[in-house]
């Protein structure tokens, strides 16, 4: 694939594709609902039907493959040495409404979706570990229009992929080596269920490095306990959650805050807009500010989208209220930018080079 199609849909489609898992949030009742959720009813799929992850062609990415994960910018070199294993969960990219759920080989547009993100997500973890990403029955993007049993069904269904994919990969994964988990978008909510499930109050949580549930709202109080890890405090910390919401300004997360506020979590605590965890991938903290020159790089296209550069000292955050709200002066990376200055799009790119060196530093902390 030729570097100017790569970007030219990443930083074009990601518009439709990430929005996906927000798109309750910002459309609601509108137009949008009736013209994406999918037709007829969730039927459910045969017993014992899924992928098979003891073949490696259901995983996107495992070690030993030279697949899209692998990507890296120019410039920047591929690590000597990867000791951690990453479990990598793909946003949505099914986007038509012929069915609730795609299949784990989805073809066409949803499958080429999927290999771009790998490469400008998954990518990110590449200096400290190999990566893992399987595929599996995502739910449509009409799931996440309206709140029904069809919809709920759905994502069930996804998520019972995902676990299964995660029981494989531990058992392949020698004991002791350590783990990242991340995802974003409809990635990061089955990762947040993942880490109630199968790793809160168990012995593998002694071997998560960090977890990057970015791109859907955490709370501190409703959601955090139940997941067996707390929020990252500190860039040095192990054995934690790292999690934001990018907006810049003015920043107007009403849509968000409206169909978050007051759901119950896992915990049976409603959620609350004060108790919603920013962390800040630029300086590794809980909360606070991050001068754009703490940033090692923004991934930023030229003009043609012809090649992408990491920029360093350009973006930095600083979290407001619950929200991580840009600074600095961002370069032009496309107007891709959802309603209520929501930089959802954005969450991985603006900060890819923070994030890579985020992960290096809690790996040191966790083997120390």
């Amino acid at each position: 694939m030729c570097a100017r199609r790569f970007l030219l849909v990443i930083f074009v489609l990601t518009l439709i594709v990430v929005a996906a898992a927000f798109a309750i949030f910002q459309f609601g009742g509108s137009v949008l609902r009736s013209q994406m959720t999918p037709q007829g009813h969730f039927q459910a799929p045969a017993r014992q039907s899924g992928p098979d992850y003891s073949l490696a062609d259901n995983w996107l990415a495992r070690p030993g493959s030279e697949g899209d994960s692998e990507w890296l910018p120019p410039g920047v070199e591929p690590a000597a040495t990867r000791p951690a294993a990453v479990f990598y969960i793909h946003p949505t990219t099914y986007l038509d409404r012929d069915r609730w759920n795609a299949g784990e080989h989805p073809g066409g547009d949803a499958e080429y979706r999927i290999q771009l993100f790998l490469r400008s997500q998954a990518s990110v973890f590449t200096s400290v570990g190999e990566v893992w990403a399987p595929r599996y029955r995502q739910a449509a993007f009409g799931a996440f229009l309206l709140k029904s049993e069809d919809a709920q069904k759905a994502l069930d269904l996804a998520y019972s992929d995902v676990a299964r994919a995660f029981d494989r990969f531990v058992a392949e994964v020698p004991a002791g080596r350590p783990i990242i988990l991340a995802g974003h978008s409809q990635g990061a909510l089955h990762l947040s269920r993942l880490l109630r499930e199968k790793v809160a109050g168990k012995p593998i949580a002694r071997r998560v490095v960090a977890a990057y549930v970015v791109g859907w709202p955490l709370s501190a109080t409703a959601d955090l306990p139940a997941m067996g890890l707390p929020a990252c405090a500190g860039p040095d910390d192990a054995r934690c959650v790292m999690s934001w919401l990018t907006f810049g300004e003015p920043a107007n997360p009403d849509l968000i805050l409206d169909a978050y506020s007051g759901t119950k979590g896992p915990t049976g605590i409603e959620r609350k807009r004060a108790d919603l965890v920013c962390t800040n991938p630029v300086s590794g903290t809980l909360g606070g500010k991050a001068d754009p020159a703490l940033n090692p790089g923004t991934l930023v296209p030229d003009a043609a989208f012809a090649t992408a550069t990491l920029l360093p000292g350009l973006v930095g955050g600083e979290c407001d209220k619950g929200f991580l709200i840009v600074n600095g002066k961002l370069p032009a990376i496309g107007p891709y930018v959802l309603p209520g200055n929501n930089y959802h799009v954005y969450d991985y790119a603006l900060f890819w080079g923070a994030i890579r060196r985020d992960a290096e530093r809690r790996l040191a902390a966790w083997r120390h």
